[in-house]
């Protein structure tokens, strides 16, 4: 896949082009339109497709009742401004990651990924059934939207070193793209932390504004082309380890709506978490080979001082939260700790030594 093909509309578009879109939301003969902000670029492997494939389901799962347009990475706004979009109503609805948020709540964090945190199946059972969904909902009424998980990368890729890593030495003053509370943790092992939207992180990797970059896995860094400009892969990400994406509402409209169109909305959410992740499983490995094959990446794991030094600084960040003064972050964290506690020991005692035992011995 071309680069420049959907990196181009990652960038922001002039005021007048924006302004042309700004008009309210068509209604007419009892059909209604709603708007989707991105923080994606347009035809994003897995994310921006998934967005775009929601939203053409809710819209023919509806018959058209509810059409919903979406406007990728800097069409309507800039795509980290794609949940203020949804709050001032000038969007109904945005696709993104909740850790793009955490300067509202650090409680958002919890609902994309957590350092040494849940996997995909354990983040799923604590949003569904343990509880994650009803607090996710206060720390939301707060700006007045709805959040749905939409979506879900599986664990993540560690990110593109231009320089080899050989102890947590190395990582001292590494100016690192990585978001959330994983940001936290590489700030505590001594990398100087940024975030940035996927469309501008290539050019800073080019021109040596970051010396290191994570974003997803192979399936979205291929696309990215992060192997041009950088040839060492690391991975696994200790610091995302199930990441979830979200679909937000404007919560007033979506109490409006119909029983059966919130209905669609939910279940084609919680259709598309599923989808999106099934997207990633299949993808990853061949966009993988493709840059190991073709583009001569070295993928490499962490040093163990490294991984182990995550973990304690893992614990770090997540304790902080634990002890804030602010109800919503400690109950958030509090219940996060205990579903962890309760939903690993399936992972680890019954998933964790069936991988082990079919790497070891199956052979085809």
């Amino acid at each position: 896949m071309d680069r420049r093909s959907f990196i181009r509309t990652a960038s922001v578009l002039g005021a007048g082009a924006a302004a042309s879109t700004l008009a309210a939301p068509a209604v007419a003969q009892g059909n209604i339109t709603w708007r989707m902000v991105t923080t994606w670029p347009k035809n994003f492997p897995g994310l921006g497709v998934g967005a775009q494939r929601l939203a053409d389901r809710i819209t023919a799962a509806s018959g058209g009742r509810l059409t919903v347009q979406v406007y990728s990475a800097g069409e309507l706004v800039p795509p980290l401004q794609s949940l203020d979009a949804v709050i001032d109503g000038t969007a109904e609805m945005s696709h993104g990651a909740a850790y793009y948020w955490q300067n509202k709540s650090p409680a958002l964090s919890f609902f994309t990924g957590v350092p040494y945190g849940m996997t995909t199946p354990e983040l799923t059972a604590w949003v569904r059934f343990l509880g994650g969904q009803e607090i996710w909902d206060e720390i939301y009424d707060q700006f007045g939207v709805q959040g749905f998980l939409s979506g879900n990368t599986g664990t993540q890729t560690g990110g593109w070193f231009r320089d080899e890593l050989t102890s947590v030495e190395d990582v001292k003053g590494v100016r690192f793209r990585t978001p959330g509370l994983g940001g936290r943790v590489w700030e505590k092992l001594g990398a100087t932390v940024t975030n940035m939207a996927a469309g501008e992180i290539f050019q800073a990797l080019q021109s040596g504004t970051l010396d290191a970059a994570e974003f997803v896995g192979p399936y979205n860094d291929l696309a990215l082309g992060f192997h041009q400009v950088a040839k060492n892969y690391y991975m696994p990400s200790f610091v995302e380890s199930g990441l979830a994406t979200e679909l937000v509402v404007d919560k007033k409209k979506y109490r409006e709506l119909p029983e059966d169109l919130q209905a669609i909305i939910r279940d084609v959410s919680q259709a598309e978490y599923d989808q999106v992740s099934a997207d990633f499983i299949a993808n990853d490995p061949r966009a993988l080979k493709t840059l190991v094959d073709d583009h001569g990446v070295i993928v490499r794991n962490f040093p163990d001082d490294i991984m182990e030094a995550g973990a304690k600084a893992s614990v770090e960040v997540v304790e902080e939260l634990r002890n804030s003064d602010d109800p919503l972050v400690k109950k958030t964290t509090e219940s996060f700790i205990e579903a962890l506690n309760l939903v690993r020991t399936r992972t680890e005692k019954i998933d964790a030594p069936y991988v082990a035992a079919r790497e070891k011995y199956l052979k085809y």
